[in-house]
């Protein structure tokens, strides 16, 4: 076992991570990469640490070793309400202002936890709305905590604390949330950890934004001290992933020492006392950057819609009118959207915009379009299961269902949207008929190949998938077993 990586070998290994992992170890970080690298070594069973280095760069690196070197050459250190200041201008002005906008508009919040470490920064949002929306049990509220340390992740899913957490916490959000357990840890009361889904999430390689796990239309993302890992190049890109996974006039939040001007160019800079956010809005000298970025980020992210004409697929160029000015700030904070209207119109180009209008969030000009497309072609399948998709982010779950069983009627063989609806009717309570379309989605997963991409996906394979559906079920046989099925209504 050498004590010290030759300088060659380190620049080899420093390059392959940052470019398969998008992980950045400088020259000063050097003895943070040697000591994670020796430790994951010795996981995968070497004695020596150069050749270990050696056989993982000759190699494409698989899913799991990516998860296992993620364990070792990533340290997730956080408490309950990090940096004060920040959740100080959550509690007194982004969340209240969001929440009255949506008290009678669906009553459904999507917030996002990218790199949620053990957790504490998912559950210290989800305590923060506890006490900030008084009748929470009648909103759709959706904390969606994804990491690539699957430690991390098994941490977060436990939601048990040391005393060492709550090091800047207030003494009564302790007592009001958690049990103290014998061991002197705390455990986080059911009813906040059921407000947060956790899920595993590599923010270098996985697409997103994605319906798949409701990283998409969202109200606020967290990233914190996650984009100092990375590469300038991953940086970018992971940032310009994130502002298409927000909704118009959503906040990325990040850390201090992450904030920069060149890098989130695209979002509007809010300075509050002690705090930098970013919003995503359509400034006046971006509108027309925005529009067409918009629409050529959606024909990457979903497969293509092609109107049939006597048998052949026409797809037509789309030509947009833009309003010539724009429109101001509202007192209420709300930005005046920019309309996108097109003349003649095929069906490919309504389910496209529908697509665009709802990648910004505008549902329901989203399912307007959708509507109309589904008029003009009431036999095509994918179009029931994009008005499910936009259904389900409205919130409203039983039409969505009705619209899936639409598309199935339509294509038997649909793998996604039998999927698609396993997972409602298991978070509907409807554990028994969420089964069968479970098996049915896993059969026709067999007959793929595992790096196959499942068709209207937006870019998972077969294999993730079989894996994903596995993982709920076997959540589901668990609680059917203790007699606890309908616990996986609130769970999700």
């Amino acid at each position: 076992m050498i004590t010290v990586i030759n300088k060659l070998r380190y620049k080899e290994l420093s390059e392959f991570l940052a470019e398969h992992m998008g992980l950045n170890f400088p020259p000063e970080k050097r003895g943070d990469l040697e000591r994670g690298i020796r430790a994951a070594a010795k996981e995968f069973g070497y004695e020596d640490t150069e050749l270990f280095i050696q056989k993982l760069i000759e190699a494409p690196l698989t899913k799991n070793q990516i998860e296992m070197l993620a364990e070792y050459l990533t340290v997730g250190e956080t408490y309950f309400f990090r940096e004060k200041k920040l959740f100080d201008i959550l509690e007194t002005h982004i969340l209240p202002e969001l929440i009255h906008k949506r008290y009678n508009n669906g009553r459904y919040l999507r917030i996002w936890s990218a790199g949620c470490s053990s957790g504490e920064e998912p559950y210290s949002v989800a305590m923060l709305l506890h006490q900030l929306i008084p009748d929470i049990k009648n909103w759709d509220i959706s904390i969606l905590a994804t990491d690539i340390n699957q430690r991390a992740l098994k941490k977060t899913s436990n939601a048990i604390y040391k005393e060492w957490s709550f090091r800047d916490t207030p003494e009564w959000i302790k007592n009001r949330y958690f049990t103290k357990r014998k061991d002197d840890r705390y455990e986080l009361l059911k009813y906040i950890k059921k407000m947060v889904t956790v899920s595993y999430h590599n923010l270098a390689q996985d697409v997103y934004p994605s319906r798949l796990n409701n990283a998409t239309a969202v109200d606020i993302i967290f990233c914190r001290n996650v984009l100092m890992y990375f590469v300038l190049g991953h940086s970018k890109r992971v940032i310009q992933n994130l502002h298409r996974s927000l909704i118009e006039g959503g906040w990325l939040i990040v850390s201090p020492c992450e904030a920069s001007h060149v890098l989130f160019d695209r979002f509007k800079t809010m300075n509050y006392p002690g705090v930098i956010l970013y919003q995503k809005v359509m400034e006046m000298n971006q509108k027309d950057e925005n529009v067409s970025d918009s629409l050529h980020c959606d024909m990457h992210l979903f497969q293509p819609l092609s109107a049939n004409v006597s048998g052949q697929e026409v797809v037509q160029d789309v030509e947009l009118e833009k309003s010539s000015v724009a429109k101001p700030v509202d007192e209420t904070g709300q930005n005046g959207e920019e309309e996108i209207r097109v003349k003649n119109p095929d069906i490919a180009t309504m389910a496209l915009l529908a697509r665009v209008h709802a990648n910004l969030g505008r549902l329901t000009e989203a399912y307007e379009w959708c509507e109309k497309a589904i008029t003009a072609d009431k036999l095509n399948h994918t179009l029931y299961y994009l008005k499910a998709s936009i259904l389900q982010e409205q919130g409203l779950m039983e039409q969505a269902i009705a619209a899936l069983k639409q598309a199935l009627y339509l294509k038997q063989n649909f793998v996604i949207v039998h999927y698609m609806l396993g997972n409602l009717l298991q978070r509907s309570g409807k554990c028994e008929e969420s089964k069968k379309y479970f098996n049915n989605a896993l059969m026709l997963l067999d007959t793929m190949n595992e790096e196959e991409i499942v068709p209207e996906s937006e870019g998972i394979v077969a294999g993730q998938l079989k894996k994903i559906i596995q993982s709920l079920t076997s959540l589901s046989g668990l609680l059917s077993l203790l007699g606890l099925s309908s616990l996986l209504s609130l769970l999700s």
